[in-house]
């Protein structure tokens, strides 16, 4: 399959969105590459990056007609895939048994390595940091992974989240000095 560029694919998006099913499939082909890439941003071990993305594929699907069109769709589609990575992350966790179940009767406190993907102690800090910060504060998080784990610039954001630029800005600020204590500190 050829690549597209960003305007085809927004055409594609266009029409998928207008309930061309034709142009949903093309469209679904073509991001899938872009899609997995983002998953395993999150979730390194490839069968549950495949998993996530397969996720992300029937939200995407399931939610074209959200896609406002303002910006690229490759944008709304990362933010779809980031989230998608993430609660799989969140059901992997969940869904861990303890190494000896007779020693845990409580949730564990991290998850069992073995059922789990085998994810650096720092991509598993960073994502047990997000899960923290989002309890009190879900307004600090999608800025935060968005910025400092898929560098998008603020300005593409900005126009994902339908915030003004300094709100972004301070967002990103605040939640990375509420992730701060919560990671490792340094590289083992």
């Amino acid at each position: 399959m050829e690549a597209r560029t960003a305007d085809e694919i927004d055409e594609l998006a266009r029409r998928a969105r207008d309930g061309d099913r034709d142009a949903l499939e093309v469209l679904l082909g073509a991001i899938r590459p872009r899609a997995l890439n983002v998953c395993r941003g999150v979730l390194p071990y490839t069968p549950d990056a495949e998993d996530a993305c397969q996720e992300a594929l029937i939200n995407i699907a399931a939610k074209i007609g959200s896609w406002g069109g303002r910006g690229r769709f490759t944008t709304w589609m990362h933010v779809v895939a980031v989230n998608s990575a993430r609660s799989t992350y969140r059901r992997m966790k969940n869904q861990a048994v303890p190494a000896d179940p007779h020693a845990a009767t409580g949730p564990m406190d991290r998850p069992d390595p073995r059922t789990t993907s085998v994810i650096a102690g720092t991509r598993l800090d960073l994502l047990e940091a997000m899960e923290t910060i989002e309890r009190d504060h879900p307004q600090f998080v999608e800025p935060l992974i968005l910025r400092d784990v898929y560098g998008m610039s603020y300005e593409e954001i900005a126009e994902q989240v339908g915030a003004p630029l300094g709100t972004v800005k301070a967002q990103i600020h605040h939640g990375r000095r509420l992730a701060r204590p919560l990671l490792r500190g340094g590289v083992e």
